[in-house]
């Protein structure tokens, strides 16, 4: 058996314990795939994020308010999330190029936005559209209209008398603009959100203009280069159910512990390190695991284990050093549809470590 502390050379209890960390890595790689429902990790270089990140207030306001380091300390009557796929709690969906159907003469290329069926199927709490108005030389009142797409009829074709059918006013709104530095306007859109998931048959798209005195439309509509950052998006609240239950108890160590029983010990996950540019935030996280004996000897420590044992000495293996409690880190990422996901991930954080 080994020793309860470690041998300087050709210790097999740190030797264990790396083996530890590298199944707890390759655990946590798979684990996020898995509960974020991909397949496999979205091809998104670095160069593609920083062209693909908004330049908005939301985005900023998520990264100033949540905790992305996942190490935050819980009090002790905390109830863990135990459901296993991520809570969805914030959704970024970029524009993207509407549907040939609705363009005439390849106008409006902008906006379209889809939502995944999961989004679509839980409570909507806000939803608002994000447009970047260029900057003006002087103070100016600019008129900003939304105009719900519909597909062209037969009439409805270049110069045609029914071309007017598919736009649809839905929104306006006066602004008075004295920045020249440009500015982000949101727009209420719950209402309309609310009606496209109702009938997603409808969802064909919006254009958005906004228009100066002298006729000069100030919204950044274009998805080409030069507007990196500045395209319209929508940002929405959604809320999920979760599951609770309750913690247990547990070691804590540190790397140079000599201790020998099953013990929580410190892991910090680099995604960088992973070659991860789709997670946007956080880029570490401290994500702990599990090592350690679990003996007979120890049953002063897991009484309940040692109980089951000695009723089937025989027909078990014995006892494993596993997490008894994890926790969620928060998350900011692109899925593989390049839309900016915040959500809740739960299980990520080994709080507590057992024999079990």
């Amino acid at each position: 058996a080994p020793s309860a502390a470690p041998e300087p050379d050709g210790c097999p209890v740190c030797v264990w314990r790396q083996h530890s960390r590298e199944l707890r890595l390759e655990s946590i790689k798979s684990q996020i795939l898995s509960k974020l429902r991909l397949k496999e990790a979205p091809n998104i270089s670095r160069e593609v994020v920083k062209q693909l990140l908004p330049k908005a207030p939301p985005l900023q306001q998520i990264l100033d308010l949540h905790d992305f380091q996942g190490d935050a300390l819980q009090p002790e009557d905390f109830l863990e999330e135990d459901e296993y796929h991520a809570t969805t709690e914030t959704v970024i969906s970029m524009a993207q190029e509407t549907d040939p159907a609705v363009q005439t003469d390849g106008s409006p290329l902008c906006c379209h936005f889809h939502f995944s069926p999961k989004v679509m199927f839980t409570k909507v709490l806000k939803a608002q559209l994000w447009v970047y108005l260029r900057p003006v030389p002087r103070p100016a009142t600019v008129y900003l209209q939304i105009l719900r797409l519909k597909p062209l009829t037969g009439e409805g074709t270049a110069g045609g008398g029914g071309g007017g059918r598919r736009h649809i006013r839905i929104r306006s709104l006066k602004i008075e603009l004295h920045s020249r530095s440009g500015h982000w306007q949101s727009i209420d859109f719950k209402q309309v959100l609310h009606s496209w998931f109702r009938q997603p048959q409808s969802n064909w798209g919006i254009e958005i203009n906004a228009f100066d005195p002298s006729g000069t439309d100030l919204a950044v509509t274009s998805l080409g280069p030069g507007a990196e950052g500045l395209h319209p998006f929508m940002e929405l609240r959604v809320l999920e159910n979760t599951k609770r239950s309750r913690r247990n108890l547990g070691l804590d160590c540190d790397e140079h512990s000599s201790e020998s029983r099953c013990c929580r010990y410190p892991l910090t996950v680099d995604f960088e390190a992973f070659g991860w540019d789709w997670i946007i935030a956080p880029k570490r996280y401290k994500a702990n695991y599990c090592s350690g004996q679990c003996e007979y000897m120890f049953m002063q420590k897991y009484p309940h284990t040692h109980l089951v044992q000695q009723a089937n000495p025989r027909g078990s293996a014995g006892p494993c050093c596993t997490p008894t409690k994890m926790s969620p880190i928060n998350m900011l990422y692109f899925n593989d549809k390049q839309q900016i996901i915040y959500g809740k991930i739960p299980g990520m954080v080994v709080d507590r470590c057992g024999c079990s």
